[in-house]
Order: structure tokens, then C-alpha cells, then sequence
């Protein structure tokens, strides 16, 4: 039939419908199988809807996939849009396979599917459907493709205090058990001299904490060894220790560190996998654990500005220098910002790093100009705008005029200072 229609059969791609359900994927792998051998493709349509599923992809590993419009409908502003997407091109290299964009509907969108690298796609925005075939496709279309600029995208808002603490590191130390005798338990004490607790446990699972400085000092009393050493070691368990997951989210510990309570950075915690004794931690760990997280948090977007920190700066910087297109970097940083700060307290600079942020945002193109946060009053932008220095000095006359409010002091803020505080206040006002 193909022949005598005149149709090359490798010109011919056959799609699998979203809108029938396999029910026996042996007997379509075979059917599949039979067609490739005339020459013809296979397209998977609307993957990601419920039906088209990774299984028909990775069974019958079709030429194409088609990813559906949900994925792509305004990925120029839905950063975990854009995720999917490029997880989905990890998966179409395994498999060799091509991907087609569907539902691309705006020049933004198309920009950015441009920029993943996805080389197909299937739109209104690219050409309407006509009986004939057209020749070329859509004019607004083929400016957005051939224009070198590089879109922006969207990045996730991330916490700096946000993670998981799966790296968290434990100390293989023993554990015991309630009945376990003071003899015992001084036993291993004596025996690991780094040790400076043990979990107490019951059928694997943590149910408190012995301090070796405390129990060690009941223990070495005069006359303890004989009258208490063969009884239970029960009366020294913290019975509310800190029991923390290998997966606990950062954000759940902060309150550990800054509690009234310290015995949780004297005694250390618990660690656990799937509720199961695991090892021990030190406060000291904690402390550590929960800074590098934060920190490697900060990387990617700052914790104060929310703004994309230096991992994404250098990843746009490279999008940039392979596109070959022209761009300008702008470094701005705030003079005489850390006699500022001292003077005026860290709130008060935490406000002036703000400001300087909603400025910057407030004048670039969030669709042509990138504003990174590199850390403390410094800032980075990487115009494609033509009216870069126009923007430029919006920026500055505008915060010449909003900073002037944070040097001012509000007799509303002041709360019974002292008379020579107070003059000292109004002269910084004046």
C-alpha cells in the first residue's frame, strides 16, 4: 500500500496512541518488530500522560518520543518543567532516541526547548495543520530558532537550610541493653576511650542514651563498683535521646542547635536507618553536617535573596560562551557596605543586599538578562538586552534614591535607650 501510494517507507513514522491501553506487550513488541523490517518508524505520542509508560519506551524503543504538552506549556517559567525535561533526554540517549516537543505555543518556550537541545517539535507557534505540506515554518518561528541569544532558565527556589543529611557520618560504637549490668557497660567505656556515649537499644531499636562523662562519674564514686556494679545500667539512660535519620531533613535540626536544652550536643544522637540503630553522632558532627549542607545549598540559590547563586552563574556563563553569542557582564558590589553593616547592625545590611536584589530584578528582562547572587552586597549580571547601560543606570539612581530610608533610625525601633545611646542616634540621623 505504501509502495503504491509512492511513499518511501523510511519517510513514514507510525505513532502508538495515547488513547488505547496495551494490554499484551510481547504481541506488540512482535507487530512492532515486523513493521521496522519494511523500513518504517515509531513514534510514541503524549509520553507522560498515564499511558504512553517507560515500559513501552523501553520495550519497543521507538525512533521518536513525544513528550506531552504538560511538560512543555510554559517551561519558561516552571523550573521543575525544565528538570523533567532534561531527565527525560537522559533517558532518550540510553534508548537512541529522538524527542519531539508537543503543545509549543509561545517564542519563550520555544527558546528554551531550543536551548536543551531538543531537536524537534510539533505547534501551532511552528505551522497549523494544512492538507498540503508547507515549505517552511512559521516566520515568528524561525526568527526565535536563529536568534543566538540564549534564554534564561528558570531556576528552583531552593533554602539555603534545605537538604538531607544522607552523607551524615556515624561512629560504629556499640550498643546496649537496659538490663545490661554497670559492670558491663563500664567495661566498654574503659575499653574505647574516644567513645563518649552508648545508644541503648531494644530488639535493634534506640530507646535511649548513656553520657560517659556522667555515668563514669557515678561509677568511679567510692564504693559504687560493689554496691551497684552487677545491678542495671537503666538509672543512667537519657530516655528522650535525639534519634536522627540518615535522610532528616536539615531544616528539622536547626532547632538542635540553637535549643536551651544542650544535653543533645553533650550526649551527641542517635543515627538510625528506617528506625534501626545505625551508630552514634556528636554535636560536633551535627554542627558540621548542618553547615556544608547549607553551604552547598547557598551554591545554587543564596539564602537571603533567593536569588541564583554560583553554581547557576558559572552554568550561564558557559551557555553563553558556547552559543558564541554577545553578552555583557555587569559586577556590582556596594561601597563602604561593611562600615554600613557594623554601624547599622547585620538586619539593617540584610535589608540594603535586598534592595539591591529587588532593584536589579525590577530592571533586566527576566526573559533576556540573568541576575546572579554571588555572595555578601556582590551581584552579577549577564545582560543580552541592547539597553544594558540604560538599565544600568536605572539601577544605581534608583538605589541612590530607596538607600537613604535604611540610614535613618525610627524612634518606632528604639525601645528604652539609654539618653547617651539615643544622642548618638539622632546624630547619625542628621
Amino acid at each position: 500500500m505504501i509502495q503504491r501510494f509512492g511513499v518511501l517507507p523510511r519517510l513514514l513514522v507510525l505513532e502508538i496512541t495515547e488513547h488505547e491501553r496495551v494490554s499484551d506487550m510481547d504481541c506488540l513488541a512482535d507487530v512492532v518488530s515486523q513493521i521496522r523490517t519494511t523500513g518504517v518508524s515509531l513514534a510514541l505520542d503524549d509520553f507522560g500522560d498515564g499511558r504512553s509508560s517507560l515500559r513501552l519506551w523501553s520495550q519497543l524503543k521507538p525512533e521518536f518520543v513525544k513528550i506531552d504538552k504538560y511538560f512543555t506549556k510554559d517551561i519558561s517559567r516552571h523550573a521543575d518543567k525544565l528538570k523533567t525535561i532534561q531527565a527525560l533526554q537522559q533517558i532518550a540517549a540510553i534508548f537512541d532516541t529522538a524527542l519531539v516537543a508537543e503543545g509549543i505555543e509561545t517564542e519563550d518556550d520555544l527558546r528554551v526547548l531550543r536551548d536543551l537541545g531538543i531537536a524537534y517539535g510539533q505547534c501551532y507557534f511552528l505551522g497549523r495543520p494544512a492538507i498540503a505540506p508547507v515549505a517552511e515554518i512559521a516566520t515568528a518561528a524561525q526568527t526565535t530558532i536563529s536568534d543566538r541569544r540564549v534564554s534564561i532558565y528558570p531556576e528552583l527556589r531552593r533554602s539555603a537550610t534545605s537538604g538531607q543529611l544522607k552523607q551524615i557520618s556515624a561512629v560504629a560504637a556499640p550498643a546496649v541493653e537496659s538490663n545490661t549490668t554497670n559492670d558491663a557497660l563500664a567495661a566498654i567505656f574503659l575499653g574505647q576511650p574516644d567513645l563518649h556515649a552508648v545508644a541503648v537499644v531494644d530488639q535493634s531499636r534506640p530507646v535511649g542514651i548513656i553520657n560517659r562523662a556522667r555515668f563514669l562519674n557515678e561509677y568511679t564514686k567510692l564504693y559504687y563498683r560493689e554496691v551497684c556494679g552487677a545491678k542495671s545500667c537503666a538509672v543512667h539512660i537519657n530516655a528522650a535521646p535525639r534519634l536522627i535519620e540518615r535522610n532528616h531533613n536539615v531544616d528539622e535540626l536547626i532547632g538542635i542547635l540553637t535549643s536551651t536544652d544542650q544535653r543533645y550536643l553533650a550526649d551527641g544522637f542517635i543515627v538510625t536507618e528506617n528506625g534501626r540503630y545505625a551508630g552514634l553522632g556528636t554535636g560536633d558532627q551535627l554542627v558540621r553536617s548542618v553547615m556544608e549542607t547549607r553551604i552547598e545549598a547557598a551554591r545554587h540559590a543564596n539564602p537571603l535573596t533567593f536569588l541564583p547563586g554560583n553554581i547557576p552563574i558559572s552554568q550561564h556563563i558557559d551557555r553563553l560562551l558556547t552559543a558564541n553569542t554577545s553578552f555583557v557582564a555587569c559586577y556590582a558590589d556596594l561601597n563602604n557596605f561593611k562600615p554600613f553593616n557594623d554601624q547599622y547592625g547585620y538586619w539593617r545590611g540584610d535589608e540594603m543586599i535586598r534592595l539591591v536584589a529587588r532593584l536589579t530584578q525590577a530592571h533586566c528582562d527576566p526573559l533576556r538578562d540573568f541576575v546572579g547572587h554571588v555572595g555578601g552586597d556582590d551581584f552579577i549580571i549577564l545582560y543580552q538586552s541592547a539597553d544594558w547601560e540604560l538599565q544600568c543606570q536605572r539601577i544605581v539612581d534608583e538605589f541612590a534614591l530607596a538607600a537613604v530610608d535604611l540610614f535613618i533610625f525610627r524612634p518606632a525601633r528604639w525601645v528604652a535607650l539609654p539618653a547617651r545611646t539615643a544622642t548618638v542616634c539622632s546624630g547619625f540621623s542628621r
